[in-house]
């Protein structure tokens, strides 16, 4: 390390922090690895195995022409865990990770993994269609795509505002915070940023929800302006056997920066349940 290679031959950059039981954590577009370096460090302390990496396409990994599609995506994680050795597992995705969490469970069979959880999580179905009229129109994500192609650092500007809930009155976090996350996003390839955007959009996980056979948290902000709680996250824990959803109260999107406290307490203790689990088991 700290890159792995894929099956088709992309690498992939890998933090691989602490020893013990492993936690491997997706990030979200279009950002990199390093938004869970605070978590990261606080798990490894804990006595876990912190492993976090660059999804394809986006901050130190390989920028190849294709490949950001869900099938291809959980591949990258179960070359991951395969590389790293990992078993007995937690995989943890955050918004568009979330939806590798859900395509590895059903394609890979949740091989060498214990726990899961999904954080302001795309999963189960991001875009409105009939049978699904808590989801975002599809217009909503032209816009997007329009903004990105117009002019993606102005278009990031005021998406970070929203992913982070900055408004005239709340400020959850630094106007350094947005500056970073425009800095990482605008080093992501263009390719696999609107890949990637569409691919979220556009895949719909329920069928993948009955593939979730281990115990799941689910972590979700009631006022999340990027992925609304009701076409993801309450629709998720109802179609998640053994999941417990937990609700942070007007939290935006960006938990990790918003509530970081909050959601690597709540990650642990769920980390620390399973390790309990193993221990009694012996």
């Amino acid at each position: 390390m700290p890159y792995i290679t894929t099956r088709d031959n992309t690498r992939l950059y890998v933090k691989d922090w602490g020893t013990g039981r492993p936690v491997i954590m997706m990030h979200g577009w279009p950002l990199s690895a390093d938004t869970w370096d605070e978590a990261a460090m606080k798990i490894a302390e804990a006595g876990f195995r912190a492993i976090s990496y660059d999804r394809r396409g986006f901050g130190r990994s390989d920028q190849p022409w294709d490949g950001y599609d869900y099938d291809t995506l959980a591949d990258d994680l179960a070359a991951v865990i395969d590389a790293t050795g990992a078993t007995d597992a937690t995989i943890v995705g955050f918004s568009m990770g979330g939806g590798e969490v859900a395509r590895y469970m059903s394609r890979h069979g949740g091989k060498n993994v214990i726990q899961a959880a999904l954080i302001g999580s795309v999963v189960p179905y991001m875009l409105q269609t009939p049978d699904n009229p808590n989801g975002v129109p599809q217009a909503t994500f032209d816009q997007i795509t329009a903004g990105l192609k117009e002019d993606r650092a102005h278009f990031y500007t005021s998406f970070f505002k929203d992913f982070y809930g900055v408004g005239l009155v709340s400020h959850p976090v630094s106007s350094e915070v947005i500056d970073w996350s425009r800095n990482v996003a605008m080093l992501a390839s263009f390719k696999a940023t609107l890949g990637c955007a569409n691919a979220f959009a556009t895949t719909d996980f329920r069928p993948d929800l009955a593939a979730f056979n281990v115990p799941t948290l689910i972590i979700h902000g009631t006022g999340d302006q990027i992925v609304p709680i009701d076409a993801s996250a309450r629709q998720a824990a109802a179609g998640i056997a053994n999941a417990t959803l937990i609700e942070y109260d007007g939290g935006p999107h960006g938990l990790f920066a918003t509530h970081k406290e909050q959601l690597t307490n709540d990650l642990l203790t769920f980390l620390q349940t399973a390790q309990s689990q193993r221990t009694l088991g012996r």
